[in-house]
């Protein structure tokens, strides 16, 4: 498959499409966490349920992202991002008419599935119109996106619940979604004039990908660090700044609030100044070695600090941990065009199985050691502890398979 570089007019008008749809998937992601408190109450959730309905998402997210490679490859981003953005929309409204808890985590597998192509979508299609040069940029600035999304999930949101009510502000994502389908078919070039020929098509299948020893190097880290880092960025800072920081629910949404504007100045800078650093020999591999024992530290400190530890140590800790997102561009420029969508989507699979796993596990964990006696602090230090135990373990697999890089 031939890569069709665009004209810079018309790669940026692409990525601001791609952009608005990926705004509102990183908002219906991380807006759980502001609305826990809420949820706990209003539905009688414990940190298990809580864990459980937050992890929902991504059970959709997960199940669609073997079938979306195959859907991608071949059809492109155009027609299976606009299909699946109907899905996310049912669900956005399906959260907003929930009665109960097993009604809000259908939806959030609705959700899950309808927006689990707003990343993948664009990766392929950066793959194929941008240069080979620009897209770790690309995929920083998109992550930089997700951020602002995260952003507007937290003090935003906590704003305007007293106002309009949680139900309304799912309504509004809802007719938000809308109109990114309808730029999606406005502006979003065709795919048809972008597929090879017959035995291309044919060169690569998934088990090429998951067959491949620098994927199966990077699976461990996919499914525990970085889906554990997205877990607790989206979910499990909150319930820690509340219920061992001792944050009042608006406390937290602020905290929230700065955790997530960090990282969307930290995405910008990432993406800005990447293309320049790799130039200077430091490449994705020697940035992940060197960067991710650093941010296994920060949790270490958040973990010893316990009530202490709040929005800032939160804070660095992810801010630490961006170095992870070099993975996702690393796996797709080891693969040919043809393999761009199984390759992307099998990563990103790892990445939300992980999410989910790690959203549960955690809440699972704190719910397993208060059964045995143990207090909400040394809980969620147990728990936490656990996690950076497995990062470590992930950590010296990736190291050990990939010695000499």
């Amino acid at each position: 498959m031939e890569k069709n570089i665009l004209p810079i007019k018309k790669a940026v008008l692409i990525f601001f499409v791609f952009a608005c749809g990926y705004f509102l998937s990183g908002l219906l992601r991380a807006i759980t966490a502001t609305l826990s408190p809420l949820f706990t109450s209003e539905f009688n959730l414990n940190a298990g349920d809580l864990g459980l309905l937050a992890g929902g998402y991504f059970i959709g997210f997960a199940s669609m992202q073997i079938p979306l490679g195959y859907l991608l490859d071949k059809y492109g981003p155009k027609k299976v991002l606009s299909i699946l953005l109907l899905i996310a929309i049912v669900g956005t409204a399906a959260s907003a008419f929930a009665q109960n808890f097993a009604d809000l985590l259908i939806a959030r597998i609705l959700i899950g599935v309808g927006v689990s192509s707003c990343l993948m979508g664009s990766l392929i299609g950066y793959r194929m119109w941008y240069a080979d040069e620009y897209l770790q940029r690309s995929n920083a600035w998109m992550l930089m996106v997700l951020s602002i999304g995260f952003v507007f999930s937290t003090w935003p949101v906590q704003v305007l619940l007293p106002i309009i009510g949680w139900r309304w502000i799912f309504g509004i994502i809802a007719i938000l979604l809308l109109v990114v389908i309808i730029l999606t078919l406005l502006f979003i070039p065709s795919w048809k004039n972008n597929i090879g020929n017959v035995e291309e098509k044919k060169s690569g299948s998934l088990s090429d990908v998951w067959k491949n020893k620098f994927f199966q190097s990077t699976i461990p880290l996919g499914l525990f660090n970085y889906g554990g880092m997205v877990a607790i960025q989206t979910l499990w800072a909150g319930p820690w700044m509340v219920r061992v920081a001792g944050y009042t629910p608006l406390e937290s949404a602020m905290g929230l609030f700065w955790i997530n504007t960090t990282m969307l100045a930290a995405f910008f800078v990432f993406g800005y100044i990447l293309p320049k650093i790799t130039k200077l020999g430091f490449e994705s591999m020697k940035l992940m070695k060197f960067g991710l024992p650093i941010s296994y530290l920060s949790l270490l400190i958040i973990i010893i600090s316990g009530e202490n530890a709040g929005a800032t140590h939160f804070t660095i800790y992810i801010l630490t941990s961006i170095v992870l997102t070099l993975a996702q561009p690393a796996v797709a420029l080891s693969f040919p065009t043809s393999l761009a969508g199984k390759s992307l989507t099998s990563f990103n699979l790892l990445i939300f199985v992980g999410t989910f796993i790690m959203q549960w596990g955690i809440g699972l964990t704190i719910d397993l050691c208060k059964f045995f006696g143990r207090g909400e602090i040394q809980s969620f230090q147990i728990s936490f502890l656990v996690y950076l135990f497995i990062c470590i373990i992930s950590y010296l697999y990736f190291i050990l398979n990939n010695k000499n890089e």
